[in-house]
């Protein structure tokens, strides 16, 4: 793998900053390879696999060499679909976030067609769209495509087995000849060669080679979580298999701070690393991470290279990874030294598709489980308890307990009863009333959750970490097993275990967070008038 850094491939000072706020290190293999010739005027034929970096590989240095000052249609990109002609106009809108002036629109079936004509003859340089109804606004007149100087065939493979080729090629020579023609496809079939010999001239042909990477002989699961709801995954999974040491994987700087900031508010002992770091600071944190002074690294792909620890239990992929090779890279940390190991991934939406590539070049096999829920933690928990119980019990020296013990047996109370008392009061809180439980079961939160109203926000400059902080030191509940937090700018919902919701209101109610009294109710009498403005 390439570690060319963004800095090496003369992009511009804004380009620099976009990608420094998105939180990537370096460029993958398929953008260290590209870029240079794109910068040169060369014709590209990219051969790379979806997730591998190839919008980056053409966005960014067409969206260097476009001239903002010109209103008129400078580049177009064609995609198979509409889904991906809306993900890489959203790639090139972020990236394009400090250069003023470039418009950037896609075009596709299924969406009035007025808007797009409404937003053409308001002036696009670049054109993201699908080859039918781009070849649709040629014909009205609305698209007009004499000063194009890039063209781009994004997946030229699928758009050719979906039948596009006649419309590809009528929008080829729609084009001026003197334009720079990118085409990348995931493989090269003769009638892609066909149609690179026709319409590229003297293209440079670039291949991302995968190594020959052997997965580990790990247990490997993927669990299809929302994105707000990642962070309360993690958590279950964490208390659920209990792991000595956890390394959980992000794509970004950024999400690597944000959810160590989220795992630190829960009372997890965490640390992070990434590229941003000084080499002191990360052999601080491979220090405690090694020790056992933390049991959670929280790391990009960068910043973990060299990491060689054997008693990794648990690989977590927070974040489907940018390319396959880096899935085996992650996933080895585990299983070392003839242990046992577990890998899982996190997958969102469309992020499935890039599990599948994953799963055919690793030739691995990825099984789909669900995320434990609150009773199978609290059976997790319940069981090391009893572990405990045991050893204590193998230790001796309980003779004086004993006594107490035989104190409440000669009251009548049998030694059955009292184990459990003591484990429940060890482990849980009193229930509520069978009216309040109904109440807080009907909340909207997730299974086993309670959906709680705090009439406290962004206004009031209320953070995630201040609800936890407030909730476990008030309350005596442990910040991980707060759920899922949804901050608004006069009010904030949040989501306990039922079982302890009824304790929470108590404690909580007339109580203060961050200096400002709060009220706090189930959610559900508030949240239809309240979310009704957002």
């Amino acid at each position: 793998m390439s570690q060319m850094k963004f800095e090496e491939l003369n992009l511009s000072k804004e380009l620099l900053k976009a990608i420094d706020d998105m939180g990537f290190e370096e460029a993958t293999p398929i953008q260290a390879q590209t870029i240079p010739y794109i910068y040169k005027g060369k014709d590209v034929i990219g051969q790379a696999q979806t997730g591998t970096g190839k919008t980056a590989a053409f966005g960014l240095p067409i969206l260097d060499m476009i001239n903002s000052r010109d209103k008129s249609q400078q580049a177009i990109i064609l995609c198979p679909t509409r889904e991906l002609a809306i993900q890489v106009a959203g790639e090139l809108k972020a990236l394009s976030k400090y250069k003023e002036g470039i418009r950037i629109l896609p075009v596709y079936g299924g969406q009035p067609i007025e808007r797009q004509i409404h937003a053409l003859k308001n002036g696009v340089q670049i054109i993201i769209g699908t080859p039918g109804r781009v070849l649709d606004h040629i014909r009205r007149n609305t698209l007009k495509l004499k000063n194009t100087k890039i063209v781009v065939l994004d997946e030229a493979d699928e758009m050719l087995d979906m039948g596009f080729r006649e419309d590809i090629e009528k929008i080829l020579k729609d084009v001026p000849k003197a334009r720079q023609t990118l085409l990348f496809s995931a493989t090269i079939p003769k009638p892609i060669l066909e149609l690179a010999e026709k319409y590229l001239k003297d293209p440079q042909f670039i291949k991302v080679v995968h190594k020959e990477l052997t997965v580990p002989s790990i247990e490997q699961y993927y669990f299809e979580v929302k994105q707000k709801n990642k962070v309360e995954a993690l958590s279950r999974l964490i208390d659920f298999y209990n792991p000595n040491l956890a390394l959980v994987f992000c794509n970004t700087k950024k999400r690597v701070d944000e959810l160590l900031q989220q795992l630190q508010a829960r009372g997890y002992s965490a640390d992070g690393l990434h590229g941003d770091m000084s080499q002191s600071q990360r052999d601080r944190v491979m220090g405690k991470f090694k020790s056992g002074a933390i049991d959670i690294l929280v790391a990009t792909d960068v910043a973990a290279r060299g990491i060689d620890v054997d008693d990794v239990d648990v690989v977590v992929n927070f974040d489907v990874p940018q390319n396959e090779e880096y899935y085996v890279h992650r996933i080895g940390r585990t299983g070392r030294a003839g242990k046992a190991g577990k890998a899982f991934t996190f997958v969102a939406g469309r992020e499935i598709y890039k599990l599948k590539d994953i799963q055919r070049y690793a030739k691995t096999k990825i099984i789909r489980r669900e995320i434990p829920t609150l009773v199978d933690v609290e059976e997790t928990r319940i069981n090391l308890l009893l572990e405990k119980v045991k050893q204590v019990i193998e230790e001796g020296g309980l003779a004086k307990y004993i006594q107490w013990v035989e104190r409440l047996i000669e009251e009548e109370y049998n030694s059955l009863d009292l184990a459990a008392a003591l484990l429940k009061i060890s482990h849980g809180r009193e229930g509520e009333s069978e009216d309040q439980h109904d109440e807080l079961e009907n909340t909207g939160g997730v299974a086993g959750m309670a959906r709680l109203f705090i009439n406290v926000g962004r206004n009031q400059k209320i953070r995630a970490r201040d609800i936890v902080g407030a909730i476990a030191g008030e309350t005596g509940m442990p910040g991980r097993l707060i759920g899922t937090i949804d901050i608004y700018d006069k009010f904030t919902f949040v989501e306990v275990p039922t079982e302890y919701a009824a304790d929470v209101l108590r404690i909580m109610k007339d109580n203060q967070i961050k200096g400002k009294k709060i009220n706090i109710e189930p959610a559900k009498s508030q949240a239809l008038s309240l979310l009704q403005g957002y």
